[in-house]
C-alpha cells in the first residue's frame, strides 16, 4: 500500500525563503507603472507599499497563529475548513489551484518574457498580437513571448516532479540569487546611477478618472499583487520542522524583508524616471536599469531582473501542488491529487496539472486582466481565514500566540476591515474582473456539490 506521507525537511531558513521567493517577484517589477498612471504622485506611489506592508503584516501575524494550532499542510483550506466546513474549503482549493497559483504563475512567467524584450522584441507579449488567434469569443495569445512563458512553465513543472528536498536546495540558490541582484541593483543605483531626485517633486497626468481616494483603495489590488506569497510557508507546515516554532518566524521575517525591498526599489525607480514616463510600463525594472546605467548596464540588469523571476516560478510551483495533496488526503479534492512518485515522494501529478492550467492561461489571458483578477480573488479568502480566528480562539485547547494577543482584536480586524473596503471600491470598478473571480467561487462550489460531496457519501456507503 501507498504511504501517503510528507517528510519535515524545511528549517527556517528554506521556509523564510520561500515566503520571500513567492513575494519579491512579479508585482514589485511590473506593478509600479500602472500606480505611477493610477496616482500620479511619487508620495502616494511609494506610500501605498507601506499601506500594503502593513495589511500583509497584519496578516501574517494572524497566520503565524493559525499555522501553529494547524501545522498541517494546506493554508487556507485547512482554515475554512475547520472553520466553515468543507465546502468552504473545497472552494478555497479550487481558487487556489486557479488564481493563487496557476494564474500567479502564468504572470511570473509572462514577466519574465516582458523583461526579455528588452533584447528581443519579439519576445513582449504585449507586441504579440499579430500572433494572436481568435476562436469565437477566446482569443489565443500565440506569439514568442507567450510560447515562452509557457516553456518556462514546463521546465519548473519537470523540475518540481523530483521532489521537495532537490527543488529546495535549488529554491535556497534562486532566492539568494534574487537577492543579490536587488541589493546590487540598489546599492550601485543610488550610489552612481544616473538618476535625478527632482523626479519626487514632479506628478504625472493621471489615467484613472475614480478620486485619488477611492483609486488608492482599487490600486491596493496591484500591491496586493505584489504582496501576495506573504503566507506561503503554511502551505507546506507539514514539510517544515518545529512548525510552531518556524512559522511564525518565517512569515514575519519574510514579509518585513520583502517591504523594506519593496519601499526602496519604489524609490529607486522614480529616482530613475519621472512618474509620467512610467506610465502603462510593465518591465518598470528595466526601464529604471537603462535610465541609470546606460543600455550595456542596463541591460545586464536587466536580464538579472529575468532570472530571478525563476525563484518565483519554481516556489509557486512547488508551494500549489501541496494544498491540492492535503484537500485530496482529506477526501475534498480528486483522489489522483494524493499519488506520490513511487521514488521521489512528490505529488507529481498535482505537479502537472498546474504546470498545464498555467500554460492555459498564459495562452488565454493578459497580464493586467490576470494580475486584477489574483488580487482581488485571492485575498478575500485570505480574510476569511483570518475571521476564522475568532471561532477558533473560543476553542479550550486553542494556543494563543502573543503576536495577535497584543491589542486583541486589533489585527485580525484592521486585516479583515482593509480587504473588505478594498473588496467594495473594486468591485464598482472593476467589474470585469470581478465578475471571472466569482465565476471561478461558484464553480468551486459547483463541483463541490457535484462531484465531492457525492464521493464522500458514496464512500461513506
Amino acid at each position: 500500500m501507498e504511504e501517503h506521507r510528507l517528510t519535515r525537511q524545511l528549517g527556517t531558513i528554506s521556509a523564510t525563503a520561500l515566503v520571500v521567493s513567492n513575494m519579491i517577484g512579479t508585482g514589485i517589477f511590473t506593478t509600479s507603472g500602472y500606480l505611477a498612471g493610477d496616482l500620479g504622485t511619487p508620495r502616494l506611489v511609494v506610500g501605498i507599499w507601506f499601506a500594503g506592508a502593513l495589511v500583509a503584516l497584519a496578516g501574517a501575524l494572524c497566520y503565524a497563529e493559525l499555522g501553529s494550532n494547524f501545522p498541517r499542510s494546506g493554508g487556507e483550506y485547512v482554515y475554512l475548513t475547520e472553520a466553515w466546513g468543507p465546502a468552504w474549503g473545497f472552494v478555497d482549493g479550487w481558487v487556489s489551484f486557479v488564481a493563487g497559483f496557476s494564474a500567479a504563475i502564468a504572470t511570473s512567467a509572462l514577466a519574465i518574457s516582458a523583461y526579455l524584450g528588452y533584447f528581443y522584441p519579439a519576445l513582449d507579449p504585449r507586441q504579440a498580437a499579430a500572433s494572436d488567434v481568435a476562436i469565437g469569443p477566446l482569443v489565443l495569445h500565440l506569439g514568442g513571448g507567450h510560447l515562452l512563458a509557457c516553456a518556462v512553465v514546463l521546465l519548473f513543472t519537470a523540475l518540481n516532479v523530483f521532489g521537495v528536498g532537490e527543488v529546495a536546495k535549488l529554491q535556497n540558490f534562486l532566492t539568494g540569487g534574487k537577492l543579490l541582484v536587488l541589493v546590487l541593483f540598489l546599492v550601485l543605483g543610488f550610489a552612481v546611477g544616473q538618476g535625478d531626485w527632482t523626479h519626487f517633486s514632479q506628478t504625472a497626468a493621471r489615467t484613472s478618472t475614480n478620486p485619488v481616494a477611492a483609486q488608492f483603495l482599487i490600486s491596493l489590488v496591484f500591491v496586493y499583487f505584489g504582496y501576495s506569497g506573504w503566507n506561503a510557508a503554511v502551505y507546506v507546515a507539514e514539510e517544515i520542522r518545529d512548525p510552531s516554532r518556524t512559522l511564525p518566524v518565517a512569515l514575519v521575517l519574510g514579509t518585513v524583508v520583502v517591504a523594506v525591498f519593496y519601499a526602496a526599489l519604489n524609490c529607486l525607480y522614480i529616482y530613475a524616471n519621472p512618474l509620467e514616463s512610467m506610465k502603462g510600463v510593465d518591465a518598470v525594472g528595466a526601464q529604471a536599469s537603462t535610465a541609470l546605467f546606460g543600455d550595456a548596464a542596463g541591460g545586464l540588469f536587466a536580464a538579472a531582473m529575468a532570472a530571478s523571476l525563476l525563484a518565483t516560478v519554481n516556489a509557486m510551483s512547488m508551494v500549489g501542488p501541496r494544498v491540492y495533496y492535503a484537500m485530496a488526503r482529506d477526501g475534498a479534492f480528486f483522489r489522483v491529487a494524493t499519488r506520490l512518485h513511487p521514488k521521489w515522494k512528490s505529488p507529481w501529478i498535482t505537479v502537472i496539472a498546474q504546470g498545464l492550467c498555467c500554460c492555459v492561461l498564459i495562452i488565454t489571458g493578459t497580464f493586467e486582466s490576470l494580475v486584477y483578477y489574483i488580487g482581488f480573488t485571492l485575498w478575500l479568502f485570505t480574510a476569511l481565514s483570518v475571521l476564522a480566528l475568532f471561532k477558533f480562539r473560543k476553542r479550550p485547547d486553542w494556543q494563543p500566540t502573543r503576536w495577535v494577543s497584543f491589542a486583541y482584536p486589533l489585527i485580525p480586524l484592521l486585516y479583515v476591515a482593509a480587504n473588505l473596503l478594498v473588496f467594495v471600491y473594486f468591485v464598482n470598478s472593476r467589474r470585469g474582473e470581478a465578475a471571472w473571480s466569482l465565476l471561478t467561487v461558484l464553480g468551486g462550489a459547483l463541483l463541490y456539490h457535484l462531484y465531492i460531496r457525492r464521493s464522500r457519501r458514496s464512500r461513506a456507503k
